[in-house]
C-alpha cells in the first residue's frame, strides 16, 4: 500500500515551499481568528527534540506595545547598519520589517527551564532553538497556503524584548513574526530582488561521505 499523497497534494506541498517568502510589505486588515488558530495549530505540530515543545507564542494586541517593539527593532536596524560598514547605506535602503502595517504580530520565544530537558540536547543544547525554528517554518508554510504573508524579524536585543514582554528568566525571544494580507508575493526572496544576495547553488552545498567532497549531480527536477 502506498503512503504517498496524491499528485495534486504533493504538488501543493512543494508549491508552498517554493513560494514561501519572508514578507515585509503588507496590506491593512486583520487576520481572521479562525485562520490564526489554524496557523498556531500548524506551528504546534512541529517536531521537537525529546518532545520538549520549547516554543511559546505571545500575541501582541496592545498598540503601544507594538510601538515599543518597533522602536527596539529600529534601534537594532541602525546598529546593524553601522556594523556592516561600507554596506551600511545599502542595508538602510532595505525594508527589514513590516510591524507598522501587518495585521498581526506574534513573538516566538524559547521556554524557561530548558536545562531539565536532556533528551537529544546533552551534546547539542541548541536543538531547542532548532525546534522553535521548525514551528515557525510550519506556520510560514501554512500562512502561504492560506494566502497570508509572514515575515521573521530578528533585529532586536533579546534581553530588552524579553523584559518588555515579561518573559521569565531562562526564557528568550527568538523571533518577531509579522503576519497579514499582501498585494502580491515576491517572485523571488526579497533580498535577491533587492540585489543584497543570491541563493547559493544546491550542488555546492551537498557533499558525499566527507566535508567538501562533491556529491554526484542530482537528476533534474521534473
Amino acid at each position: 500500500m502506498s503512503h504517498q499523497f496524491s499528485p495534486a497534494d504533493i504538488q501543493a506541498v512543494y508549491r508552498a515551499i517554493g513560494e514561501r517568502r519572508d514578507v515585509r510589505h503588507f496590506l491593512p486588515g486583520a487576520v481572521d481568528e479562525a485562520v490564526l488558530a489554524r496557523l498556531l495549530a500548524a506551528a504546534h505540530q512541529a517536531p521537537s527534540v525529546g518532545m520538549m515543545q520549547p516554543w511559546r507564542f505571545i500575541r501582541i494586541r496592545d498598540a503601544a506595545l507594538r510601538d515599543s517593539i518597533t522602536a527596539l527593532v529600529e534601534e537594532e536596524r541602525l546598529a546593524t547598519a553601522e556594523a556592516l560598514g561600507e554596506r551600511g547605506s545599502e542595508f538602510m535602503r532595505l525594508k527589514v520589517e513590516g510591524l507598522r502595517e501587518c495585521g498581526e504580530v506574534l513573538v516566538a520565544a524559547l521556554m524557561d527551564g530548558r536545562e531539565r530537558h536532556v533528551f537529544g540536547r546533552r551534546t547539542l543544547p541548541e536543538m531547542d532553538l532548532a525546534s522553535v525554528a521548525c514551528a515557525i517554518q510550519n506556520m510560514w508554510l501554512a500562512a502561504r497556503a492560506e494566502g497570508l504573508g509572514m515575515g521573521w524579524v530578528s533585529l532586536f536585543d533579546p534581553a530588552r524584548l524579553g523584559a518588555l514582554l515579561g518573559i521569565p528568566k531562562g526564557g528568550k525571544p527568538v523571533a518577531v513574526l509579522c503576519l497579514g494580507h499582501v498585494e502580491a508575493f515576491y517572485p523571488k526572496p526579497m533580498l535577491e530582488v533587492e540585489g543584497w544576495a543570491e541563493r547559493a547553488r544546491l550542488e555546492d552545498l551537498v557533499y558525499l561521505d566527507r566535508w567538501d567532497a562533491p556529491a554526484p549531480p542530482a537528476p533534474p527536477a521534473e
